[in-house]
């Protein structure tokens, strides 16, 4: 049998404007669940057996409503925590006419901060084979905590664990700190997927992505780094440590009529780990991920956009 995928971080919810433009001109929303590692579960869920998922949410409607959804999506509900004392996070979504988008969040003491260390238990991190985080849960409150619990005793436990440092500015005190906290959080990771942006910003910075992310494994301990790059695809460098053969990848991405591209780097990421758990090639997993990525753009909303195998296919079939 194999071993379990566990997701770590927030749930929340996703307000998506009825329009593009600034959030002072936008009238009305449509409530969506989202939160990038809710994504990457949901994902995987849609491409392969559900995976774990470790998360927070208030005891409200919101909260509520989130439970219902994650059920609905078959993710199991045994870590899934409900939060008494804290309301569940609101991210206001805003898009320019490409259908890029910028965040504003309501996330002050929220049940997503207050995940706590010790959680997931040792005998959980022994059937895992791999778990992935994200950045956002190390920017406040106890999770911060709790997400470097979980990452350091998953490496100690032999995991494959994989990052995306998933950088919100709005959420940190200055770029510094975030550089700090995430580059402490590097310590344990094997894979990290990330933009030009984040790289630049954790001080891995080269003349191209292909030379960024070649950085990051460098210097270790991350053997494997993939750099997103919206709608041109993504690039991928695969060093001597890594369990895969070590490559450097540059994969142009798929021409598709983007809707919205909330939940595409987290559909990437979920492409991904699906990818190389089935064994495929570095160049293979760049450009499965690329096509689950360029699917989910194509329908509004984060989760309710995410594809399965078959809604993804249609891209890599021979042209």
């Amino acid at each position: 049998m194999a071993r379990e995928v566990l997701v770590a971080g927030e749930t929340l919810i996703d307000c998506i404007p009825e329009r593009p433009g600034p959030l002072e001109d936008v009238a009305g929303f449509e409530r969506r669940p989202g939160g990038a590692p809710a994504n990457v579960a949901v994902t995987l869920a849609r491409l392969e057996r559900p995976p774990l998922f470790w998360t927070r949410v208030g005891a409200d409607p919101f909260g509520r409503y989130l439970e219902r959804t994650l059920a609905d999506r078959d993710l199991p509900t045994r870590f899934v925590e409900r939060d008494a004392d804290a309301k569940t996070t609101l991210a206001f979504v805003t898009h320019d006419e490409t259908g890029d988008r910028e965040f504003t969040f309501y996330r002050n003491g929220t049940a997503d901060t207050r995940l706590e260390p010790g959680r997931i238990d040792d005998e959980t991190l022994a059937d895992c084979e791999w778990v992935h985080a994200g950045g956002v849960a190390l920017a406040s409150g106890s999770s911060r905590a709790a997400m470097f619990d979980l990452l350091e005793r998953a490496a100690g436990a032999g995991c494959t664990v994989s990052f995306d440092p998933n950088l919100r500015p709005e959420l940190w005190a200055d770029t510094e700190t975030f550089a700090n906290v995430v580059g402490d959080a590097l310590a344990h990771v094997d894979v990290c997927l990330a933009t030009v942006e984040e790289l630049a910003a954790l001080d891995f910075a080269g003349e191209s992505p292909t030379a960024s992310a070649r950085a990051a494994v460098e210097r270790g301990p991350v053997h494997t780094a993939f750099v997103t790059r919206g709608g041109d695809g993504a690039v991928a460098v695969a060093g001597a440590d890594a369990p895969w053969p070590a490559a450097a990848v540059d994969h142009a991405g798929f021409a598709v009529d983007a809707v919205d591209t909330t939940g595409a780097g987290d559909a990437f990421v979920a492409g991904a780990i699906a990818a190389l758990r089935e064994g495929r090639d570095l160049r293979e997993t760049v450009a499965f991920a690329n096509a689950v990525a360029a699917t989910t753009t194509t329908a509004p909303g984060a989760m309710t956009a995410l594809p399965t195998r078959d809604e993804v296919s249609p891209l890599l079939e021979p042209k």
